[in-house]
């Protein structure tokens, strides 16, 4: 009876510290539900997009609708989405994009025909020449066609260097 008694109490005490353990992991709901930004590569992007379904989630960049006129090299007709870490920036007025802003850009024919999607992604020590930013060129299909360092993207949005790389002014409509 003794043995059952001491059985009892140990697993009681080791409840109460896996109990206990937990509370001081300071675990919460807005911890799980946050997703962790993806690594500086082409699929993670693209995977994080998927999984946050953006097009439904995220808001159009300020100023912006929907199909709006675009300028090459992007499309005729544009539509920008940012999560919100440059939705806030943006919002603020900052001229710097925090780390783990990501701004998507679909790029459509006059017809509204998507033919690619574009994104920039904030990434501390990526690329601090050129502010960090981490370049990715989807097909409509989702296909990569280009990540990375991409040098015609860097050399085009560095004229936007006093904005952080980001165009912030949509073009007249």
């Amino acid at each position: 009876m003794k043995d059952r008694t001491v059985r009892g109490m140990k697993i009681s005490i080791a409840a109460i510290f896996s109990a206990l353990l937990l509370i001081a992991c300071g675990t919460n709901d807005s911890d799980m539900e946050e997703e962790p930004d993806p690594q500086a590569t082409g699929m993670a992007v693209w995977n994080h997009l998927e999984q946050e379904n953006y097009q439904d989630t995220w808001r159009l960049f300020p100023g912006t609708e929907e199909l709006y006129e675009g300028t090459d090299p992007h499309g005729s007709l544009l539509t920008i989405y940012l999560n919100d870490v440059a939705y806030d920036a943006a919002m603020n007025g900052e001229n710097t994009m925090p780390y783990g802003a990501i701004i998507v850009k679909e790029n459509h024919m006059p017809d509204s025909t998507l033919v690619a999607i574009t994104t920039m992604y904030k990434v501390q020590d990526y690329n601090p020449k050129h502010n960090d930013w981490f370049w990715l060129r989807n097909n409509a299909e989702g296909v990569i066609d280009v990540e990375g360092r991409i040098d015609g993207c860097q050399s085009c949005h560095q004229q936007a260097s006093a904005t952080d790389y980001v165009f912030t002014e949509p073009p007249a409509q």
